[in-house]
């Protein structure tokens, strides 16, 4: 089962990679690194993480490997970071809260969406997090 989701995550980033026309060259290393950021969120939450801390730290991970693989291959950060966090994305549990809006099963609805809500905010929060470190260590070394 991991070996699948890992699988899938690799295939996901690659293919939006794809979509968003990133250089061609890079499109192992967007699958990879959305490979990893699933890898991380599923170990967080093997280790009894909830959801929304599980995703702020994929989504901080993802922001470094994005920026150690810029500087790598000379291209901006948002090419592997947009396809990093793919596998991050809460749109299963937005599609459920809308199912259960058109249900007239609004509390769930409610619970689902802030849910879903809370999760894309870690992601923002540790994407920005990520690059606010990486500035910080770039002011200290000037």
């Amino acid at each position: 089962m991991i070996i699948e989701q890992l699988l899938t995550s690799f295939i996901a980033s690659a293919a939006f990679g794809l979509i968003f026309n990133v250089p061609k060259r890079t499109l192992i290393h967007c699958g990879a690194t959305g490979m990893v950021s699933w890898s991380i969120y599923m170990i967080s939450t093997e280790l009894s993480l909830a959801a929304i801390p599980a995703t702020l730290i994929a989504a901080f991970v993802v922001t470094v490997i994005s920026q150690l693989f810029a500087k790598l291959y000379k291209t901006p950060i948002i090419v592997f970071s947009v396809a990093g966090i793919i596998p991050l994305v809460p749109g299963g549990l937005a599609y459920d809260a809308m199912k259960h809006v058109v249900q007239d099963q609004y509390d769930i609805a409610v619970q689902l969406a802030v849910e879903a809500f809370m999760i894309s905010g870690a992601i923002a929060i540790g994407l920005v997090f990520s690059e606010v470190i990486n500035q910080l260590i770039r002011k200290t070394d000037r």
